[in-house]
């Protein structure tokens, strides 16, 4: 076998892991799960708290989810050391450059990017990760942590999330800034949906919720038949897709029209503007 035959290497190949997980394999999963992990850094205090300072996500929480949509889906799609993964990764390292903001509140962010997607898959994918494909992913998250010049990154997985499942118990509880930014980004995801279904979709959303997360956002437990019945639905979906024909050209966030840039967007102008 040439060296061109051989099998990706999870750690050397990781970019390229990442971007067919991201945009060919499990696009929609991809998104769904990155939503996920975004609500639940939401419930440490310290990051509730500054966000809920600046006031972003409660005024404008949609602007919001497309900067962070597409500074992450750049370096997807691209790669971090790519051009545009390299400008991508500058702007977030200058956006969080303007507040004082814990190592280890950085390190819970990435691990949340690294390990719901991995949980979602196991519950909601077509198919399951292959463990590369994990370890891959894991890597490219980890090589994005260096390039924000993060301190103490672990070198394997599983240590990472012993990380981060000590500081969801250490940290998760409940204040009304974590509850306010929650409730603000889940009124925009319950906007995507016509009117009439805006309680069935707060609902849906709470049931994706595990408890620590729904306490320290003070949020209701969702009905048992729409827990049931939404769960079920996403796994009707994986069965379907395992017999339809499987995508071949990637789905670019990138590409996707927004509302807030209908002329399109320059990476350095992504985010919110200086704060007095």
């Amino acid at each position: 076998m040439s060296a061109d035959d051989a099998a990706p290497d999870p750690k050397r190949d990781c970019a390229q892991i990442a971007r067919r997980i991201g945009t060919v394999a499990f696009p929609w999963d991809t998104t769904r799960s990155l939503e996920l992990a975004l609500f639940r850094t939401f419930a440490s205090p310290r990051i509730g708290a500054l966000l809920h300072r600046t006031g972003e996500f409660e005024a404008r929480a949609q602007k919001r989810y497309d900067d962070t949509d597409l500074i992450v889906s750049e370096i997807i799609e691209h790669g971090f050391d790519s051009e545009r993964g390299r400008r991508a990764i500058a702007r977030m390292n200058a956006l969080h450059a303007r507040f004082h903001i814990p190592n280890e509140d950085f390190l819970y962010v990435l691990s949340t990017f690294v390990f719901e997607p991995i949980r979602w898959n196991a519950r909601f994918g077509w198919r399951r990760l292959t463990e590369p494909e994990k370890l891959g992913w894991f890597w490219f998250w980890r090589a994005v942590g260096e390039r924000m010049e993060l301190g103490d990154l672990p070198d394997d997985m599983a240590g990472f999330e012993r990380f981060s499942r000590a500081y969801e118990s250490e940290h998760f509880r409940f204040t009304e800034a974590n509850q306010r930014v929650a409730l603000a980004t889940r009124e925009m995801f319950a906007g995507w949906f016509p009117r009439p279904v805006h309680p069935l979709v707060r609902h849906a959303i709470h049931g994706l919720l595990d408890a620590p997360l729904r306490i320290a956002f003070g949020l209701p437990s969702a009905p048992r038949w729409l827990v049931w019945s939404s769960q079920a639905a996403l796994r009707m979906r994986a069965m379907a897709l395992r017999w339809l024909p499987k995508r071949r050209r990637p789905v670019l966030r990138t590409r996707k029209a927004r509302a807030d840039y209908p002329q399109g967007y320059r990476i350095e102008s992504l985010g919110p503007p200086p704060f007095e």
